[in-house]
Formats: C-alpha cells, sequence, structure tokens
C-alpha cells in the first residue's frame, strides 16, 4: 500500500457483474441464484451474475445455449434507463477524484490520481474509497487495479474481481505480467493467440522473450512492436479525458434477433428501416453524421455476413441511411435464405455541423432532413412511437 503515487497512478475500475447487479440488487430472493440478463427467446446474453458463470455462461452467448447449460437459471431482462442511472452516477464519483477520467463502457473507467493524492492518499486508498463509496450508494460492487500504466491497471482489475483490488507497483511489473497466459495482453484475440501459439508461444514471458524480428514476422510489425512492448510492461499511453459514452467513438449502430427465423425480403427490409430510423435518430441527438453505412446479417446456423458502402457525403438521414442498407441487402442476393439476426451500423462519424450539402444546379431537397427534425420534435413531446414511417404502423 504504501507505493509512490508517482510511480503507480493509474487506475482502472470496473463493475462486477453490472448488468446484473443492478438487475438483482433490489431482488434478494435472486443474490444467491444463477441470474443472466437477457438472452430471453432467441437473443443472445447481455451478462450473467458469477453463480451463473459458474455453469460456463458468458455474455454475448445465444440464450438457447444459456438455459441448456444452467436450466434453473432466472432470465432477468436489462433496464437500460436504470443501468445508465447507475452508469451516470458512477463516473461522476470518479470525477469526484480526479478530472482524468476515460470512461471505457458503461461499467470502467480508467483514472489518473496522480493530482489527487495529496487530498485523498495513496492510489490503493482511493481505489479502496471509491470501492466503498459505490457499494454504499448504488449497493453494487466493483474492482479495481492499481498500476502504472493503463495495460497493467487493465489487467490487475481482471484479477481483482470480483470485489477486489489489485496493486501492481512498477517493481513487480515484470513479475506479475510475465507468468500470465499471452491472451492476457491487450489486444490480443483468439487469432493473434492462435498464431502465436503456432509457433511454441504461450504466456507473457514467451513474448517478451521472443525475437521482436519473430514476433512481426508472425503478426506484422505494428502488433508484433506493440506485444513486444506490453509484455514488458512499457506501455507509455496517457489517459485522455471521455466523459460519457454518449460521445460516440467511430460507429453507433443497432441490431435485432428474430422471435424467428425471417426470409420474407419484405418484412427484413421493414426491420432494417426500424433499425435505421433508431440509429438515425442516435446521430442526430448527438450531434454526428456518418459516412459509411453497414449491414451486418446473421443466419440460422449463426454464420454472419457484413457489408458496407462508403457514401458521398456524411449523413444522419433516416431515408438516406435505410436506403444504402436496403441496397447492400439486395446485393447479397439471398433468395429467402433464413436470417436471425439484422443489424445497421453507421461509421465514420463526424461532427453534424461539419456537414454541409452542396445541390446541384436546379436540385430540390426531398425534405428527408427536414421530415426527420419533425419527427424529433414529436418525439420530444409525445414519446419515441408518437411519429414513425408508415411502414412501420401496425
Amino acid at each position: 500500500m504504501g507505493v509512490s503515487s508517482a510511480d503507480c497512478h493509474i487506475l482502472h475500475v470496473d463493475m462486477d457483474a453490472f448488468y446484473a447487479s443492478v438487475a438483482i440488487r433490489e431482488r434478494p430472493d435472486l443474490q444467491d441464484k444463477p441470474v443472466i440478463i437477457g438472452g430471453w427467446q432467441r437473443g443472445v446474453v447481455l451478462s450473467a451474475n458469477y453463480h451463473a458463470r459458474a455453469y460456463g455462461i458468458r455474455s454475448g452467448m445465444p440464450g438457447t445455449r444459456a438455459r441448456r447449460l444452467c436450466p434453473q437459471a432466472v432470465v432477468v431482462q436489462a433496464d437500460f434507463t436504470d443501468l445508465g442511472r447507475v452508469s451516470k452516477a458512477v463516473m461522476e464519483n470518479f470525477r469526484e477524484v480526479t478530472p482524468l477520467v476515460r470512461v471505457v463502457s458503461l461499467d470502467e473507467a480508467f483514472l489518473d490520481v496522480s493530482g489527487s493524492t495529496r487530498r485523498l492518499g495513496s492510489p490503493a486508498m482511493i481505489a479502496e474509497q471509491l470501492r466503498a463509496r459505490i457499494y454504499d450508494e448504488q449497493g453494487i460492487t466493483c474492482s479495481a487495479g492499481v498500476a502504472p500504466s493503463i495495460s497493467v491497471a487493465k489487467i490487475a482489475s481482471r484479477h481483482a474481481k470480483p470485489d477486489g483490488v489489485v496493486v501492481v507497483p512498477p517493481d513487480r511489473v515484470v513479475s506479475f505480467l510475465h507468468p500470465l497466459d499471452l491472451g492476457e495482453l491487450w489486444g490480443v484475440g483468439e487469432k493473434t493467440r492462435t498464431k502465436l501459439r503456432r509457433i511454441g508461444l504461450l504466456t507473457v514471458a514467451d513474448v517478451a522473450h521472443t525475437p521482436l524480428a519473430a514476433l512481426q514476422h508472425t503478426v506484422g510489425a505494428a502488433v508484433g512492436y506493440k506485444l513486444h512492448q506490453l509484455a514488458w510492461g512499457a506501455d507509455r499511453r496517457l489517459i485522455e479525458p471521455r466523459y460519457s459514452m454518449e460521445e460516440p467513438d467511430k460507429s453507433m449502430g443497432a441490431e435485432e434477433t428474430f422471435a424467428r427465423d425471417l426470409a420474407d425480403r419484405e418484412l427484413i427490409l421493414r426491420e432494417i428501416l426500424r433499425l435505421a430510423a433508431k440509429v438515425s435518430r442516435r446521430l442526430r441527438k448527438a450531434g454526428y453524421a456518418g459516412r459509411t453505412v453497414a449491414l451486418k446479417v446473421r443466419f440460422s446456423d449463426f454464420t454472419t455476413i457484413i457489408r458496407s458502402r462508403t457514401m458521398v457525403e456524411a449523413t444522419d438521414v433516416t431515408q438516406e441511411i435505410y436506403g444504402t442498407a436496403a441496397r447492400l441487402y439486395d446485393a447479397l442476393g439471398l433468395d429467402r435464405a433464413s436470417l436471425r439476426l439484422v443489424g445497421v451500423r453507421v461509421e465514420g462519424l463526424v461532427p453534424r455541423q461539419t456537414v454541409h450539402h452542396q445541390f446541384l444546379l436546379g436540385e430540390r431537397s426531398p425534405g428527408w432532413r427536414e421530415a426527420d427534425r419533425a419527427v424529433d420534435l414529436a418525439a420530444q413531446r409525445f414519446g419515441s412511437s408518437a411519429v414513425r414511417p408508415a411502414t412501420l404502423l401496425g
């Protein structure tokens, strides 16, 4: 606990099973039972409490598989309004400690507390204070990693779960990292892990002691260099404040898993329109527009295809996003293939005020932008379902 704040000032704080914890905190009858969030009927699991995870249930797993693994699990639907409120309160707690907060998701953030130690104590003490306050105010637990760098703090918080703190001072970084499975390094997904295992690398120590040229030959120059640095704990990234997940990073999207497989083109296009309207509304609310529209389709055997098209200029207009997504769907030539999921995503986001449409000589505005604005105003006053495209009625 007596680690110098100048050398060990990065915190990664992560809520424990956030969706599940928020959903069951007012349900004492569920505290000792396996609980799944989402995954009802044909959806995927959004989260699971630790009792459910003991059965092998993980987020992203099809709900049908989760219920086979643990038939006695209780399925609870997420309340996103409540989740957002709790997340906002937690992030406000972080910002009372330091202005240097990088929000990563609803339930986790990095903090640079180097400027707060004189007032609040050591980084480890700050982590404990935050955990106690979050539990007292929100009724949920969290885990924290304290380390000299972002990547090591992230790994440390994972090892602190659930409901703990792990401190990794500078002189223990290498001894902490090297025994770990190489998959724990930041950015090592299943494909990279498989490539490295093919050349006999199993642990972080193996990566650290492999010649850089050999790593780069296996996974590419940039990735190889990054992994070599991370394996020695040489991560010099700074925390740049990001205040909210409302700030779009690279894209905004929405998707829907159908209650039953769909093969009818008109029904699928209707769903694509609904998703396009949802995404465009979020874009306008955040003040962004995007140039690239991506369509995601998943078949009944879980095979997934993603296609995208980049437009001449960025847009937040429902009909333009829908039109591009519909053309992408038709270009697939699925010929009544059964789909279990579709998704629409807009990428390449830029601030809306930087987009200026230049009309051609004699060209008239179709009025879709004005129609969207009118719909937004009606939704603000009467609710999101007050005005919808005629195709979506009924």
